[in-house]
């Protein structure tokens, strides 16, 4: 599996972090980084980092295959971007690649509450089948530690994604 993971926003970066962490070890990670989420990414088996300046990379390409991007955290200002079409770095890019190409696309805005503005955008690229995927908590997971409440985000992500998880109980589960 084929991954793209833009990272646009400084807070939030660690859930980033452990997404990566968590993926299975064969999933390809691609990663795009903004100036203000620069972080201690290192170059990994199966991850390569990518500057947000080169709109010309690989992943910017609709020839390029992957299974799946997602902006986390996204930024209001990377959501209002890619809501209105404006490709003027490698994450917007590859974001308007990945809706013209009708591949799966999840933004997980991190800013609350959410002003009526960012709303709007929402909706607008929900009805494009962007997922829009904010870091809410679902207590039936019944988490008691910040790593119980990360695993329960990046699983119900996971799951967006098709990835196979055991991150969090499940409704019902014991």
């Amino acid at each position: 599996m084929k991954i793209i993971l833009a990272i646009t926003g400084a807070s939030g970066v660690s859930l980033a972090q452990k997404f990566v962490a968590s993926l299975p070890p064969k999933t390809e990670v691609f990663i795009i980084q903004s100036q203000n989420a620069k972080t201690v990414f290192k170059k990994e088996e199966n991850i390569e980092v990518l500057d947000d300046a080169d709109i010309a990379a690989k992943v910017a390409s609709g020839s390029f295959k992957c299974d799946a991007m997602i902006v986390l955290p996204c930024s209001m200002n990377t959501l209002a971007k890619i809501s209105s079409g404006i490709c003027d770095n490698l994450t917007t890019r590859t974001a308007s690649v990945m809706i013209k190409e009708q591949r799966k696309l999840i933004l997980a805005p991190r800013e609350m509450p959410f002003s009526a503005i960012a709303l709007e955008n929402m909706l607008k690229l929900a009805r494009l089948q962007v997922i829009i995927a904010p870091p809410i908590l679902g207590y039936y997971s019944n988490p008691s530690t910040l790593g119980d409440m990360e695993d329960f985000l990046i699983g119900k992500w996971f799951d967006l994604i098709g990835i196979e998880h055991t991150l969090f109980k499940r409704w019902g589960e014991r």
